[in-house]
């Protein structure tokens, strides 16, 4: 279909860097010294200079990784500013990137800026445990390197194949209750769970194979379009699970429920978008039920109306608010000024034109 009025709206409204990573990575018509000028913008953002801030002498990024939703953060935690550099594109050989590799990569530092707290000094600890089915330390440190551009290194290898089984088991079971244990606790979340050993997708898996290369043959591809279909077919929609490390039970990071179809009379800021783009960075295109059924939906929508709109209520407006700030479980934004006029136009639409250049560019 023709998106060009579309993209005529993104180059005339947008920020720089939705423009930065339109003209890159789907217009493709940028000389090296113009993508350079472009990315430069790209440095001015205010978040790129907060995150740039946080760099510690060790290469390290922010406070810790994956500590939540706390405010004060903000992007000062390792997790976030990895989120971000990605999401804006920034080029795995720029120095801030290249030492966060480093620092990702050394024990010693990661033991360091892991003795903040108890808690985070336990999660440094136990980081192999709960690799297979995707809470854990290890898991989160490749998916970070993979979404950076250096998840296909010989060093976290091992991880890629670990993400690669998560969903290959996927195709082993009938139903849920094949791998999982009832809960003997009493109260309101004791929900079912899985041991930490068993092999099940998390976003973390799917990520660190949606930015990865050496894992994809056809029969991969094939296989991981068979596991995404067959698990939508077997979660329920309102499904609740947990994983068990240790002697405490988690729901973090697991895939516990099926594919949210992209509708425009559907509006969510968690694991909605990201996922679908994740899963067509697969290379599995139109195969995948939801992938299929989302494209449809979007095309039909940018057909009648150029863009993508939501109309938020004031509660959806407070969510958003708090969901901009990139984390393991909320869509991407790439808007740093919500006070500009089609500010949200221009993230949804961008994200709607990324999502198809991808399908129609999957071989």
């Amino acid at each position: 279909m023709d998106l060009s009025k579309s993209v005529d709206f993104l180059l005339e409204n947008a920020g720089d860097v939705i423009k930065y990573r339109l003209h890159k990575e789907i217009l493709k018509d940028l000389s090296k010294t113009e993508e350079e000028n472009l990315f430069e913008k790209v440095m001015q953002t205010t978040n790129f200079k907060l995150v740039k801030s946080y760099v510690k002498p060790n290469g390290y990024i922010g406070i810790g990784m994956h500590t939540g939703n706390n405010k004060e953060l903000q992007l000062k935690e390792g997790e976030a500013a990895a989120r971000l550099l990605s999401s804006y594109a920034v080029p795995k050989q720029d120095k801030i990137i290249k030492n966060y590799i480093n620092a990702l990569r050394n024990d010693e530092i990661l033991k360091e800026e892991f003795s903040f707290s108890s808690t985070a000094f336990r999660f440094y600890n136990d980081r192999f445990l709960g690799v297979n089915c995707g809470f854990s330390l290890m898991i989160l440190l490749y998916t970070m390197q993979a979404m950076l551009g250096y998840g296909d290194d010989a060093e976290v290898k091992k991880y890629q194949n670990a993400a690669l089984q998560a969903f290959a088991d996927v195709l082993k079971i009938e139903k849920l209750s094949d791998v999982t244990k009832t809960n003997q606790r009493k109260g309101k979340y004791c929900y079912p769970y899985i041991e930490e050993s068993t092999f099940l997708p998390s976003v973390y898996h799917l990520a660190g194979l949606a930015y990865t290369q050496n894992w994809r043959t056809p029969e991969n591809i094939e296989l991981l379009a068979a596991a995404i279909n067959h698990r939508d077919s077997i979660l329920p929609a309102d499904n609740n699970l947990q994983v068990k490390v240790k002697n405490n039970y988690y729901s973090v990071g697991l895939l516990f429920r099926p594919i949210k179809i992209f509708s425009i009379d559907n509006i969510d800021f968690i694991l909605y978008r990201r996922v679908l783009t994740e899963i067509a960075m697969l290379g599995v295109g139109t195969k995948v039920k939801g992938i299929r059924e989302s494209m449809n939906n979007l095309e039909e929508t940018l057909s009648k109306d150029v863009i993508l709109k939501w109309k938020l209520s004031s509660y959806q407006k407070q969510q958003l608010r708090t969901y901009r700030i990139p984390s393991a479980y909320c869509d991407i934004w790439l808007e740093e000024d919500y006070s500009k006029p089609h500010a949200l136009e221009c993230d949804l639409t961008f994200w709607a034109l990324q999502f198809l250049h991808i399908i129609n560019h999957t071989k």
